[in-house]
């Protein structure tokens, strides 16, 4: 009987143990891959053109992936392994962590096109688990629970992509995220001028014309404040609960009355 193929292509072998040498391997493959999405975009990655690229047929490269998802695969893992983990071990668990983000926005800004290839999926392969690892390193010395760690990585990396999404929007409309962003400071204050807007007013209330910040500053800022809210101890979060519930009356369910 034949063994079902695996779904993951991490949990297949690069090769067969049997048959000719292969003419090429996942390596080549991707880093076609990755050269042709660099210089035209993701739509620009299709199975022809990365076997034309390589000098073959396309049929060939159903040898070695079974589907374009699975070259996307190769290709956001092959990237991954430009993550530098030199600068960890700084002693201290935010540091770490926005090390890795600062890296994670560095890849993405050196392919524009990893942020739509990850957009809708997330694949995990190895230089992913390497990341996970070296993230949920950073984090081993806080009491709080796998669950909270994992769920805290992964806002990180939300945040990352969505600020560095923004920063090259805006680099190909030949904006900064500063610019952006003191053109949109500029029309909500005329807008909260008008007075129809009182809480926006109140917002902008010592927000210094001009203040700008860079990409950089802009990600940590964010991050720090994300990070420290969700990576407290997990019996502050849980006192804090119980005792909003101890000083609150319960909320009336939709629909139920109260009587007097």
């Amino acid at each position: 009987m034949t063994e079902p193929s695996a779904h993951s292509i991490w949990l297949r072998p690069e090769r067969a143990g049997r048959g000719p040498t292969p003419t090429f391997d996942r390596d080549r493959i991707a880093a076609a891959g990755i050269a042709l999405a660099d210089a035209d975009g993701l739509p620009a990655v299709t199975m022809r053109a990365v076997a034309v690229a390589l000098g073959a047929g396309p049929a060939s490269l159903y040898r070695y992936v079974a589907t374009r998802d699975e070259l996307l695969e190769l290709m956001i893992d092959q990237v991954n392994s430009q993550i530098s983990y030199a600068a960890l071990g700084s002693g201290h668990w935010l540091d770490d962590l926005l090390t890795l983000a600062r890296q994670s926005r560095s890849v993405y800004l050196a392919h524009p096109w990893l942020l739509d290839a990850t957009a809708t999926r997330t694949p995990v392969g190895p230089h992913a688990v390497t990341y996970l690892e070296h993230a949920l390193a950073a984090l081993a010395d806080l009491d709080i629970s796998p669950r909270t760690k994992l769920e805290a990585i992964a806002i990180l990396n939300a945040v990352v992509s969505t600020l560095t999404r923004a920063e090259v929007i805006q680099r190909l409309a030949g904006q900064t995220i500063p610019q952006w962003q003191q053109a949109q400071a500029e029309y909500l204050t005329q807008v909260a001028m008008a007075g129809h807007h009182p809480h926006l007013a109140s917002a902008l209330i010592g927000q210094p014309p001009g203040a700008e910040d860079s990409s950089e500053s802009l990600l940590d800022r964010i991050l720090t404040r994300v990070l420290t809210g969700l990576l407290q101890p997990d019996d502050i979060g849980a006192t804090s609960v119980r005792g909003r519930a101890e000083v609150e009356p319960p909320a009336a369910s939709p629909g139920s009355t109260t009587t007097s």
